[in-house]
């Protein structure tokens, strides 16, 4: 396990392209206090370097200022509340960098404030520190990683004035380094091109059917109501099973009006769940979630993160979002059962920074929640098609009021055995099931 805490050694050369950051100040002057003057320090460097420097101040509106323009980097200076760099934090859609100094009586006061205080510090992308003791205090209260910029001698008036332009090398690595994690937005264009005469269909790629313990809609149930509410595509995404995805594929080519695109919700030891999406084979759970992504890949299968920030679900932690972030193909946006509508937005922010595709899924454990979210894609057929389309889906949800699917699904489940393939009495498609005709079925298969 590697050290929380460690000193950065920067072998690459500096690029010559010019970035775009904001500089976040904790104070009103520029040079009131060691943060501050930091910060001011780093930015004449950056600025003497040909980079685009937004400095703001507490007391400048930083939602207005930070959305004026386009920042690669918001590097914010001592991000405790109330303060800019902690609103900062809350308006971001940007990699966030931040960079602690001395905040020894900031740490304890912010235990006050700590379940607010740790939301916004779950969006700093890079945690830097100008000492070591900081880096220990800070462990104690909001246990991360923690690198050491400059030298911290020279911070305390005991080294001479700081290397400012070593500084700054430093932190355009870290800048740099977080830049080239983001997704390749461009994708694969002859692919696109392909697909682009196609027609429009509406998928779903999150639902369950009982073939997951805790749902009870059976699969032709599933399958109907899918039709009857005009989805062309979806994705079903039992907990670790496809048995039930592999059985309404079947039912799904015989109707030929309907793809199904088998997947599996998969339980990581200790990091959540994660959706691989074209399988063929069930995923066993329990795997770590490097080992589950490689299961997926070795399927030719898509990785697809859902309701990455719900704490009600079991979700991977930010720090491992973090150290998956470039396997991750779709990041789930919207999901109509979160109950809590800020960690939907939080997935929003996750993958507007990163530039991962964004995805939703109704999550439906009742064929009454089926289609509630939904994205309008070009037809596809197999995986790569589909990441193509999803690049340009539009998402749109429909009102479906969580108390009553979640009644629902707890009538349904409860009081029945804990295990798949439980049956609803006398079940039947939602309002109908009625196929529709189409010119030419379709089949989903892998490319």
């Amino acid at each position: 396990m590697r050290s929380r805490y460690f000193s950065g050694s920067y072998p690459d050369p500096v690029t010559a392209e010019k970035l775009s950051i904001a500089q976040v100040f904790p104070v009103r002057r520029a040079g009131a206090n060691p943060a501050a003057r930091f910060a001011t320090a780093v930015s004449e460097e950056l600025e003497r370097r040909g980079h685009e420097v937004l400095r703001v101040k507490t007391g400048d509106p930083v939602k207005r200022l930070l959305k004026s323009r386009s920042l690669d980097i918001v590097h914010v200076h001592d991000p405790f509340a109330p303060s800019a760099p902690s609103a900062a934090l809350r308006h971001s859609f940007s990699l966030n960098v931040a960079t602690f100094h001395d905040p020894r009586e900031r740490v304890l006061a912010t235990q006050v404030a700590r379940p607010l205080v740790e939301i916004f510090f779950g969006r700093i992308d890079a945690r830097t520190v100008t000492r070591p003791e900081t880096a220990e205090l800070l462990e104690r209260f909001f246990p991360a990683g923690y690198e050491q910029i400059g030298d911290a001698a020279s911070f305390d008036g005991a080294g001479g004035e700081p290397d400012w332009a070593r500084i700054a090398d430093e932190l355009e690595a870290i800048y740099r380094q977080l830049l080239a994690r983001r997704h390749d937005p461009t994708g694969d264009p002859e692919v696109r091109e392909r697909i682009s005469g196609r027609p429009l269909i509406e998928v779903d790629l999150h639902m369950h059917t009982d073939h997951s313990g805790d749902c009870a809609t059976p699969v032709d149930v599933l399958i109907n109501t899918a039709r009857d509410r005009g989805l062309g595509a979806i994705a079903i995404t039992d907990h670790n099973e496809v048995s039930g995805a592999i059985e309404a594929r079947k039912l799904a080519e015989e109707l030929g009006d309907i793809k199904v695109i088998v997947a599996e919700e998969v339980k990581t030891a200790e990091q959540g769940e994660v959706i691989g999406l074209f399988l063929e084979e069930k995923i066993p759970k329990g795997l770590t979630m490097a080992e589950t992504i490689r299961e997926i890949r070795a399927q030719g299968g898509l990785v697809y993160v859902p309701h990455p920030f719900d704490r009600f679900h079991s979700v991977p932690d930010y720090e491992h979002l973090l150290d998956m972030v470039e396997e991750i193909d779709l990041l789930e946006v919207f999901n109509p059962r979160v109950a809590v509508t800020a960690f939907n937005e939080e997935a929003v922010r996750f993958a507007s920074k990163y530039r991962i595709v964004p995805a939703a899924g109704s999550d439906s454990h009742v064929a009454q929640g089926l289609g509630s979210v939904r994205q309008r894609i070009h037809d596809f057929d197999g995986p790569a098609e589909f990441f193509e389309a999803m690049r340009d889906a539009d998402i749109t949800r429909k009102h479906k009021n969580l108390v009553y699917v979640q009644t629902l699904k707890f009538l349904q489940t409860t009081g029945r055995p804990k295990a798949p393939k439980r049956r609803v009495p006398d079940a039947k498609p939602v309002r109908g099931g009625r196929p529709r005709r189409r010119k030419e079925g379709r089949r989903a298969s892998k490319s």
